[in-house]
């Protein structure tokens, strides 16, 4: 993680291969998770490959999850948005959902970027299917909003 901007509000961005499925649940549930805690973090998120891979705004299984847990986000709406090295800079942490699958991608076009993203194991529905891989993001994303919270905490 990078160090802290001089800004009061942190920002962790969420990668995936088409920004329609998972960096889109990981950025809402992670926002409706650190607002309830008070934490200093915003996310949004990107893709890395978002030229023919989405079917509209957002993906039916992640707005279908969202609300059945009651979260409702403008952001939701609006239609994918592919990676920029400017996203990379004003980020302070940068998450991609699937190593294997996003790593090449990432390294190829933002090798600069290297040694600034961690990467977790989420498969997309080509792997898994929803029922299966949004608990897993969730769990991750509240595992992420955990350890956050510890470093305030011990800041």
């Amino acid at each position: 993680m990078k160090p802290s901007r001089a800004t009061s509000v942190n920002r962790v961005l969420f990668l995936c291969t088409g920004n329609y499925y998972r960096s889109r649940f990981a950025e809402v549930y992670f926002n409706h998770l650190a607002s309830s805690r008070g934490l200093a973090w915003k996310a949004d998120s990107r893709g890395l490959a978002i030229d023919g891979c989405n079917y509209g705004p957002i993906s039916q299984h992640t707005r279908a999850r969202l609300q059945s847990l009651g979260i409702t986000c403008a952001t939701v709406e609006r239609f994918p948005r592919p990676l920029s090295e400017a996203d990379l800079a004003s980020a302070d942490l940068v998450i991609a959902v699937k190593e294997s699958e996003h790593r090449w991608i990432f390294e190829r076009n933002f090798s600069s970027y290297r040694d600034e993203i961690e990467y977790w194991h989420v498969h997309d529905l080509d792997c898994a299917g929803p029922e299966e891989a949004i608990p897993q993001l969730m769990r991750e994303v509240e595992e992420l909003v955990e350890r956050l919270w510890a470093e305030r905490q011990a800041a």
